[in-house]
Parts: C-alpha cells; structure tokens; sequence
C-alpha cells in the first residue's frame, strides 16, 4: 500500500510501459478525469474505445482487486487535485529570472518528494529496512546521477558502523557483485530501470543469492521485474534541459526514509555510533 495513494500519478508514471489497450484505457481516464467517477466499467470501455475486459484488466495492472474499488481511488486523488493544480511541475526556460528558478526548483523538487509518496510502497520500505538490519554489508550500484545518490547512502550507513560501499562505474560494480554473498544487501539505484552496467550487476548479485533492492520510476522496467524489493519514486516528465534533478531528490528521499528507519529500529544500539561520529566532526570545525 502507498503511503498518499494518488492513482492519477501512478497512472502518469505507468502509462508508457502498459499494452497499447491499457494504454488507450489510460490516456482516456487522464484526459477525462472529472467523468470517470460516474462513469460504468461499460461506459468507460465505450468511451476508451475498448472493451470491459481490457478495463478490468487495465485496473488489476494498476493494482486494484476491481473496478469498483478503482473508481473509489480516482475519487479520492481528484479530492486532492485541486491543491496539485497550483503547483504543476515547470521546466528551465531560457531568460528566466532568478526568483522564477528559485521558485519553479523548489516547486519541483517538493513535488518530486510529494508525487513519490503516492507509489512507494509501505510493505516494501519495511521489507527493505528489515534487509538492511540483519545484513552483513550493504553495496549501492549507481551511474551518474544515481551514482551520487549511492554515495549519499554510503556516507549515511557509514555512520551508522554499517560495513557499505558506494560503486559508480561499470568494471567496479561488475567486480564487486561477484564478491557479494548471501548475507549481504544489494541496493540498485536507476531511475529508467533498464541502466545495463547495473543490470548486469544484478544479475551476478542474484546468482551470489544476494538481497537486491531497486530504487527506481514507478513504471515496468526489468529491474523493477529482476528485484528482490522495489522502492519507486515519481518524478516529473521534463526536458534534457533540467537533467536528473526531480528523480535525484526523490531517490534521497528513500536512502534517508531506510536510513531513520534502520537507525530508529536500532536506536539503543547505533546512537553510540552517532554520537561518536558527530563529536569527532563537530571537534574538526573547531580546529
């Protein structure tokens, strides 16, 4: 179950990756949201050019038991649509002023953080945690963007006196999965989900028997499919123009939700550690 389960963003998120009968039942419910809570699964099968069945089908895809308890969810995510309206992701534009950026990269990256509520996982989040608490190392693969978020994961857990590693290139990752063993945790950061070097990691790491936790776009991709546990963001569909931002701030969001939930599940035992770790840096800015 999501933690704010908004059903239009997940839509959103998965419609590239539906058949193209799913897709045409999607693109029908995005372009007519208002109409859909009063409308019959026959309705809406008419009205998307499709059939009962694909709409049915199209509901168990997004995760709902049936169309009844589909509809009751688009009914709610339209109750909160109206505050969403205000604040719709925006691009970087050419000649934009200052305040306008400041204003417009907030927004964005609030929005990112919000959006990500409504597709990750409750179940998954304490399924991840509780890997991460009883395993003997913790190994983050990530390229470019992603690489710094494993970075951030490696420098968080390090604290903690958790044995981890950060990798974030294609020949360490390859070497380092080959020496993962059963009792260890693998987190997978991508957000396309389909990144060859950490697909191929992934693959030695579940042949080593390893843990493998993706953190990746709320869509189908094979390393959504591939993984043990998936933790999935939501980010905006820009332009080249603003890069990995949005998916950068969503994909820290999760590595600080499993590391205060590692920490705070084993609080007795780790405030030792940050309490260590915090004096010896507060004694260096002294110096």
């Amino acid at each position: 179950m999501s933690i704010n389960n908004n059903v239009l963003i997940k839509i959103r998120d998965m419609k590239d990756s539906l058949t193209p009968v799913e897709r045409m039942v999607a693109d029908y419910i995005l372009e007519n949201t208002e109409e859909i809570p009063h409308l019959s699964i026959k309705a809406l099968a008419q009205a998307s050019k499709t059939s009962d069945a694909s709409v049915l089908r199209f509901c168990k895809t997004m995760g709902y038991s049936g169309y009844r308890h589909f509809i009751v969810s688009i009914s709610a995510s339209l109750g909160s649509r109206d505050e969403d309206q205000k604040a719709q992701y925006t691009d970087i534009q050419p000649g934009d002023n200052l305040s306008t950026i400041i204003s417009n990269i907030s927004l964005n990256n609030c929005k990112s953080i919000e959006d990500t509520l409504s597709v990750i996982d409750r179940e998954q989040i304490a399924k991840a945690v509780e890997a991460l608490r009883s395993s003997k190392r913790i190994a983050f693969f990530g390229i470019g963007a992603s690489g710094l978020v494993c970075m951030d994961g490696e420098q968080k857990f390090s604290r903690i006196n958790k044995i981890c590693h950060s990798y974030t290139d294609g020949h360490s990752q390859l070497t380092a999965a080959t020496l993962l063993e059963e009792q260890d945790v693998a987190i997978f950061v991508s957000n396309s989900g389909e990144t060859v070097e950490i697909l191929d990691a992934l693959d030695i790491a579940q042949r080593n028997k390893t843990k493998c936790i993706a953190i990746t776009k709320y869509t189908r991709s094979e390393l959504a499919e591939k993984a043990d546990i998936v933790l999935s963001i939501s980010t905006p569909e820009l332009t080249i123009r603003s890069g990995a931002m949005g998916s950068r701030i969503a994909m820290l969001t999760i590595i600080d939700i499993l590391f205060a939930g590692v920490a705070s599940a084993e609080y007795e035992h780790v405030k030792v550690h940050l309490k260590k770790t915090h004096n010896i840096l507060l004694k260096k800015h002294r110096h």
